[in-house]
Parts: structure tokens; C-alpha cells; sequence
């Protein structure tokens, strides 16, 4: 469930839409495979936020659609993403997901690419009985620059020469493109001018981009516990995420030499985690990526700035807030 910057009162503006958005998720997850349905519910009902069905519903209320057929569209979302965390365990080998083990050591590598698809054809075919082309065409160009970026991900594995901008690159495709998909397919629900359409899937873009530099920085600095996953995974697996490359590229050469060394060892211990986070803190690696975070929470609140006042919008404006403050 979502935590809020303003603690209680921000999540009691939200709680009715995700304990739909909770049933719609449920409910829509049929299978006549009842095991697909287990591995389904193993990732789905484990701890995840919801932002990216509650992107959609809220998104869809500030353009003025209140329909009650807009949660079972909302579900499709949480689907795409927890098809993409299942991949991703098996591609990168994951230890802990959402503060438990993941699906892969429970159902086996097999198993879970095979549910992936599942919740991926689930997705579109749950959309295409809207009957709307504009909302199948959305989802088939975010998840095409999400496959995109997947593979843009596996191709810059252990790469310590990739620039700032290829890594831009891949976070947009691989986190940007899902939560931009979401607002847009709400916008679309409203039929909203072209203009306010674009501005809510700038919204969610930006907003995205937050996410997952957000996201990069806490690796290195949270709290397992509230994090939900193993602090130091990007490094042990090999992923070279922005506070590393800001780091790399600010350093002495010896403290780059020392950086390099630590990444590509075969295997990275608490010492040496704790070595190189210090590193990338030396050279202001955590700040930067937080500030770019924070330079895209700002574009995202100022896309909004074409709507009304309304209590929609101030929600999607804390929203904004809580992702560039949040600990896990």
C-alpha cells in the first residue's frame, strides 16, 4: 500500500481507490491454470505500492471520467509491472524482492518467465475489451519501449563506460514508459484536448524518471527493512546506475581505479559494499541523482499546471511529492 510524505491524512485520500484498485487487481486475475494464479498472487499481493493504478484512476478523475469501469483497467498496470519484476528476477538473479524471496526461488526460472506472459497477455486483452484503439495503441508502445529497455539494460550489464545518457536512455523505457502509459490511458478516459493529454503523460514520465533515480539512491542508502529488497543489489549484480557513473566520472584516478576494481570483483562482501558507497558519497554520486530526481519532479508538477485547481490534482501533486521523499 502507498505511504505518504504527509503521513496519515495524505494516504485517507487515497484508501478507497487502492482498496478498489486491490479488488479490481484480484478479481481480474482468473486463470484456467489455477498454479498461474498462485505464482500470479505470490508477486502481486506482496507489498507493492500501486502507484501505477492509482496514476491511471486519478489521472482519469481529474479529466472528468468517474466511471466505475476504470478499476478493472487500472488492474492491467500492476500486471505489466509485476510481469517485468518476474522477468527481471530470472535476468538478474535476485536475492529478496518486496522483502521476501522471489518468485523464481519459489516456482522456479521456468515457471515465472512463463506467468510473465501470462500477466503481459492479461494486460492487453483486459484493454482490448474497452473497445478503444487509442487506449490498445498506448499500451503497445509502452510495452514495446519496455522490452526495449530491457534489453538496453542487459546489453550495458557490468558496463562501466556507459554514459549518463544511455542510462537515461534505459530507465525511461525500462520505469518512465509504464507510468506515462497509465496517466495517458487515464487522459484518454476523459477525452481530454490534445494538449491536456500530453500534459498528463508528461506528468507521469517525469514522474517516473523520479521513481527510478529515486529508487538508484536508495539502493546504496536505505534501510532493508523499509527498502523491501537487498540494499546493495544494483552493485552486486552487476548494474551500473547513475550515483556510480556520476561518481566514476567525477573521481580521482586512483579512487576510479579503486571504484572499478570493487564493481568488477566476482564477489562484492559488506566491507566492500560499504567501500564503494563511501566512494560515490565522496564524489557527490547520491546527490546528483537526487537532484536530477528532484529537477523531474518539478517538470512533473509543472505539467499539471494547465488543469484547474481541484482535489485530483492536489493529489497527484503530493503524489509527486511522496516519490522524491519516499524510503522505500
Amino acid at each position: 500500500m502507498l505511504h505518504a510524505v504527509n503521513g496519515n491524512h495524505f494516504l485517507s485520500l487515497v484508501k478507497d481507490d487502492l482498496q478498489r484498485i486491490e479488488a479490481a487487481i484480484a478479481h481480474n486475475l482468473s486463470s484456467h491454470v489455477p498454479f498461474i494464479s498462485n505464482v500470479s498472487r505470490y508477486i502481486l499481493f506482496s507489498g507493492g505500492k500501486r502507484i501505477r493504478p492509482l496514476l491511471m484512476i486519478l489521472s482519469a478523475r481529474m479529466c472528468d471520467c468517474h466511471g466505475d469501469h476504470k478499476f478493472d483497467l487500472s488492474a492491467i498496470f500492476e500486471y505489466l509491472h509485476a510481469a517485468t519484476l518476474l522477468h527481471d528476477d530470472v535476468v538478474d538473479n535476485a536475492e529478496i524482492r518486496r522483502g521476501k524471496a522471489p518468485a523464481k526461488d519459489v516456482y522456479g526460472n521456468q515457471a515465472v518467465i512463463l506467468v510473465g506472459d501470462f500477466l503481459y497477455s492479461k494486460s492487453l486483452f483486459i484493454s482490448a475489451l474497452q473497445g478503444n484503439i487509442r487506449i490498445m495503441e498506448a499500451l503497445l508502445k509502452a510495452t514495446t519501449l519496455m522490452a526495449e529497455g530491457e534489453v538496453l539494460q542487459l546489453l550495458h550489464a557490468e558496463d562501466l563506460e556507459i554514459t549518463e545518457e544511455e542510462y537515461m536512455q534505459v530507465i525511461h523505457r525500462k520505469t518512465a514508459v509504464l507510468m506515462a502509459a497509465a496517466c495517458e490511458v487515464g487522459a484518454i478516459l476523459g477525452n481530454v484536448p490534445a494538449e491536456k493529454e500530453e500534459a498528463v503523460r508528461s506528468y507521469g514520465e517525469n514522474l517516473g524518471i523520479a521513481f527510478q533515480l529515486t529508487d538508484d539512491v536508495l539502493d546504496y542508502t536505505a534501510d532493508i527493512k523499509e527498502f523491501g529488497k537487498k540494499v546493495g543489489n544494483d552493485l552486486c549484480e552487476g548494474k551500473v546506475t547513475l550515483p556510480l557513473i556520476s561518481a566514476l566520472d567525477k573521481s580521482t584516478k586512483a579512487d576510479h581505479d579503486k571504484l572499478r576494481k570493487l564493481f568488477m570483483q566476482e564477489h562484492i562482501g559488506q566491507n566492500d559494499f560499504i567501500t564503494a558507497r563511501g566512494l560515490i558519497e565522496k564524489y557527490g554520486g547520491f546527490d546528483y541523482a537526487y537532484a536530477l530526481a528532484q529537477k523531474s519532479i518539478e517538470r512533473a508538477r509543472d505539467s499539471l499546471s494547465v488543469f484547474p485547481p481541484s482535489p485530483t490534482k492536489d493529489i497527484l501533486l503530493g503524489l509527486a511529492d511522496y516519490i522524491i521523499t519516499r524510503r522505500k
